[in-house]
């Protein structure tokens, strides 16, 4: 087998993200199971007792450089937003249109897109009840793991470690061809359109009521977040959404509303 060629560039490895973290010691134990296996990218998205926190890096056990390393983001957006595909781990099944993978699958995913370049992150939620479904809806596919539904609920370290520890098992199976590369567009590229979309939407009655729009708008998230648009699909989207706009009949005020 040839070497690998001097300078080749290391697949990027998965950020962890923790959506409001409880406890110090939580985020600290997270931190150490990184270590194990080698993910030193930590996101904390508004800590509930703030950053940085002595317990986190008491219960760490020497993974200071994760804990030093770890960022903290006002919102989940900010998060992922140069992430080009996302995780979320959730115990329980969802009303959406998520694609759900397994551990091994999930990593192998990971792996596969890390191959061409692009960047993943994996999403844990809170101790007490996990990710919203909000916060489910910003991702491209939910990773669950074969636990006992009787007991499913695991700690967050359990969680990352689990995750990481099938990370480190290698690359997916390598194939004689394969699809040409395309990388998915990073978070902020998908949420800029949205941020388009949703008031265009609205103007033109698509929500129907403000009680419906909340679920309305996350289910077309889920729906046009799932295929891992690149960044020129979104522009060629974007382009097509305008161009319907800009030359569809419009009622007049006198012609009122037949649906």
């Amino acid at each position: 087998m040839a070497d690998i060629a001097a300078g080749e560039m290391t697949p990027p490895k998965p950020a962890i993200v923790l959506v409001e973290p409880q406890l110090g010691d939580n985020i600290g134990m997270v931190a150490r199971a990184m270590a194990n296996f080698g993910l030193s990218d930590l996101r904390l998205v508004t800590p509930r007792d703030g950053w940085p926190n002595e317990r986190a890096r008491a219960t760490a056990s020497k993974a200071d450089h994760v804990i030093d390393a770890a960022r903290v983001y006002d919102d989940l957006a900010s998060a992922i937003a140069d992430l080009n595909f996302v995780l979320a781990t959730t115990a329980r099944q969802r009303d959406g249109h998520k694609e759900v993978l397994g551990p091994v699958e999930a990593c192998q995913r990971i792996g596969t897109l890390g191959e061409g370049g692009s960047r993943s992150g994996i999403l844990f939620g809170r101790e007490r009840w996990g990710l919203e479904n909000e916060e489910i809806g910003q991702a491209d596919a939910i990773v669950t793991f074969p636990v006992d539904p009787a007991f499913a609920s695991l700690n967050i370290a359990q969680a990352v470690l689990l995750m990481a520890y099938e990370l480190s098992r290698g690359r997916s199976a390598q194939t004689n061809f394969s699809a040409p590369e395309r990388e998915p567009a990073q978070k902020q590229v998908l949420n800029a359109m949205f941020d388009w979309l949703e008031p265009a939407l609205d103007q033109r009655g698509y929500f129907r009521t403000e009680q419906k729009k909340p679920k309305m708008m996350e289910n077309l998230r889920a729906v046009l977040t799932r295929p891992g648009f690149s960044a020129d699909e979104i522009a060629v989207l974007r382009g097509v959404f305008t161009a319907l706009d800009r030359f569809r009949p419009r009622k007049t005020q006198s012609e009122g509303d037949d649906r």
